[in-house]
């Protein structure tokens, strides 16, 4: 008979928890009154004026004493006794908007953007205050196993704050195509770690927690429709944001200037493609160009529908999409890239400069 020692389990969770959720946080955005009514006016000029004016009134009865009206919440994750915040850019999309903070305890604090990653659903802010927090320590996501127990913590739906989800590691390296805030296109996020564990519409940004109490992910999504299927961002890409805020004051991405999707075989066979792998030049909407103006990926010569198959000889595939080989390098590498165009074969070069936003 196996014997489980259920209390001696569920007690270590319990003292992560109890570690987690001081450093846990909910992130409440606010934007000026003002603001609002112009991005009425200027957005939605057919909808008739005594309409717009009856909801623009209605709202502004909701608005607080600085004129300012909540706008959306989300989660976050204290990482540094200072008050350094961490959480998704998606929350935090719009420098002109006022962000609080609510700790565990109820205290409010203003807080000030440090910097968001341009590629990665990542943004850091700063606590306007000079006291000193409870903080959760980085983990290494670089080793993860299936199957490893993790929990998560958050601000589920806006409304429960401090929700603890429990669960495992159900997936590694997963790719999906999602649109990070209203200013971005749709992009492929890859490298994500999937987990069973609920991560609830306000749990974004949240931390996802290994059993020794570490932070190895950033809560980021769900897939709609399905059950017990969310990712975070892998912690070590936070790692490397915050090395890159400490050097040079923001955070640098490498940048080609290419929207792509990445081949399967499937793909190859419904649109008799060149390879079973690549990545595919095509541009995400008929507003967008394939390649960007005057960018890396334009200087060299890339081209819509040219396939990428190869970076500094390695192989683009699902399992390791164009994104993820950029992330090797550092900006002003020069890379060599092998492409298909029709019934030839290129190699072209492009020097990465850094990605502004």
């Amino acid at each position: 008979m196996i014997q489980y020692d259920y209390m001696e389990h569920t007690d270590g969770f319990v003292s992560v928890v109890k570690k987690a959720l001081p450093a846990t946080v909910t992130i409440v955005v606010s934007k000026k009154f003002g603001e609002i009514e112009k991005e009425a006016t200027e957005q939605y000029p057919d909808i008739p004026l005594w309409l717009k004016q009856r909801e623009l009134g209605f709202l502004r009865q909701q608005t607080d004493k600085r004129g300012m009206l909540k706008v959306g919440n989300g989660s976050g994750f204290i990482i540094d006794p200072s008050g350094i915040v961490v959480s998704n850019r998606h929350i935090v999309s719009d420098v002109k908007n006022a962000y609080t903070v609510i700790t565990n305890d109820g205290q409010k604090y203003q807080a000030k953007i440090l910097a968001r990653d341009p590629l990665s659903d990542i943004a850091i802010l700063k606590i306007d205050n000079g006291g000193t927090f409870p903080f959760l320590s980085l983990g290494d996501s670089a080793h993860l196993e299936l199957g490893e127990p993790v929990i998560t913590v958050g601000n589920a739906l806006g409304i429960f704050q401090n929700t603890v989800s429990k669960g495992i590691v159900s997936g590694l390296s997963r790719a999906i195509t999602a649109q990070i805030d209203a200013r971005s296109p749709i992009q492929e996020i890859h490298g994500l770690i999937q987990t069973d564990a609920a991560i609830n519409p306000g749990n974004s940004g949240g931390p996802l927690i290994n059993s020794t109490g570490k932070v190895i992910g950033i809560n980021v999504a769900i897939i709609q429709g399905a059950q017990n299927i969310g990712f975070a961002l892998p912690i070590n890409t936070l790692k490397r944001d915050l090395t890159d805020l400490q050097r040079y004051g923001h955070i640098r991405q490498p940048f080609l200037g290419v929207h792509y999707v990445t081949v399967t075989e499937n793909m190859q066979s419904r649109l008799k493609l060149p390879a079973d792998h690549g990545a595919l030049v095509v541009s995400p909407s008929p507003y967008m160009k394939s390649v960007i103006d005057k960018s890396p990926a334009a200087i060299a010569g890339l081209k819509e529908h040219d396939l990428i198959v190869e970076c500094n000889k390695e192989l683009i595939s699902a399992e390791k999409p164009l994104g993820e080989l950029l992330e090797k390098y550092e900006v002003g590498d020069t890379i060599y890239l092998t492409v298909l165009r029709k019934n030839r074969t290129l190699s072209l070069s492009a020097k990465l400069t850094e990605k502004n936003g």
